[in-house]
């Protein structure tokens, strides 16, 4: 370091104690300056010369204070009550408790951090996304099917339910190759998006449907949902969520994904309410169905004697008032409205499981 000042008695000496880093001994040398030097010499005659620029303000030792060399372990000496007065602008100054933060300021890096801390967190929220884009769809086609399987046994494949399906797909701007659809003999009011375009509809949502172009705007839902990579996304997240919080306590690590997880899936199926919506509006669907649908399965679910089958369906698919009066206000006045099916069609769709035999259904194994 360079000499800012020399003590104003050249001549000046002041008592020190040592250690050499090599024996055990302590010593107690005088200490004077030597230009950017200072000398360090005993009684006895001993002395040794060491560069300012060579100290390192090490921690006190109650009143002293305590100085290192570089590269010299275990060397140090002292001043007893603090350095001198004259000496201290040619010596290092002791490192501060959080260094850089205490020149900053506590608040101010209290911000900077907090602000760092939700970028990071921004970041971590739209990497799923981000990821979901680069998976080939092949990979992911190749998961949705290794998810679905036969389903149990449980996929109902009649040619007349299949073409009613495969047209409700077309007219809603979905290719059946890509989309592929199915219905599951089970007697529950849901329909799931697996990986790779599957999308299965239950046996128990045909039955509690009123008409085809309920049904559509259900399955409009999905659509958006494939068309968005949503399920894909979800997966990436919770894989990532799951590392994340990882090392939190049980309950805490359960409750923070379970939150997190629910706030993007809230977005996510806005978003598929609105594909849905759009779609059902481009095949001159009326969308005004699909909330009287919506309608008629939150007043059962206020029903708990009636409403067993209808509750799968709402805690998979979050319906509040406002989510059907959005289909309600979607509906276009001018808008020459067009059943989704034909009554033949609707029939076939609704009767695709008649007459197959129904597995106990205890779960999915997904």
């Amino acid at each position: 370091m360079p000499l800012t000042s020399a003590p104003s008695d050249p001549a000046a000496r002041w008592p020190v104690w040592h250690y050499d880093g090599v024996s055990a001994i302590r010593r107690t040398p005088m200490l004077r300056v030597e230009g950017n030097q200072f000398v360090l010499s005993e009684e006895e005659g001993d002395s040794a010369a060491y560069a300012f620029a060579d100290l390192v303000a090490g921690p006190p030792v109650g009143d002293d204070a305590v100085f290192g060399l570089a590269g010299r372990p275990g060397w140090r000496i002292g001043f007893h009550g603090g350095p001198p007065a004259d000496l201290a602008a040619l010596l290092p100054r002791a490192a501060r408790y959080g260094g850089p933060i205490d020149r900053f300021g506590l608040w101010r890096s209290v911000l900077v951090l907090a602000a760092m801390a939700g970028i990071a967190l921004y970041l971590f929220a739209q990497a799923p996304s981000l990821v979901a884009r680069l998976v080939p769809r092949t990979f992911e086609r190749q998961l949705g099917d290794l998810m679905v399987g036969d389903f149990g046994g449980r996929l109902c494949d009649k040619p007349a339910s299949a073409a009613a399906l495969d047209k409700l797909v077309r007219r809603l701007g979905s290719d059946p190759a890509q989309v592929r659809v199915g219905i599951a003999n089970i007697p529950v009011v849901n329909a799931v998006t697996l990986p790779g375009g599957r999308v299965l509809i239950f046996e128990g949502l045909l039955q509690n449907a009123a008409s085809a172009d309920e049904v559509a705007g259900v399955l409009g839902h999905e659509l958006g949902h494939v068309a968005h990579r949503d399920v894909l996304e979800s997966l990436l997240r919770q894989l990532g969520l799951s590392v994340l919080l990882g090392g939190l306590e049980g309950n805490i690590g359960g409750y923070t994904n379970a939150l997190l997880s629910t706030a993007y899936s809230r977005g996510a199926e806005t978003r598929a309410d609105d594909y849905a919506i759009d779609a059902l509006n481009a095949a001159a669907v009326n969308p005004a169905a699909t909330a009287g649908f919506f309608r008629r399965l939150g007043g059962n679910a206020r029903k708990p004697s009636r409403s067993a089958v209808v509750l799968n369906y709402l805690a998979t698919h979050p319906i509040a008032s406002n989510r059907a009066s959005k289909f309600e206000r979607a509906r276009r006045p001018a808008t020459a409205y067009a059943p989704a099916l034909t009554a033949a069609e609707w029939e076939s769709l609704r009767a695709a499981c008649k007459g197959v035999a129904r597995k106990p259904f205890t779960g999915f194994g997904f």
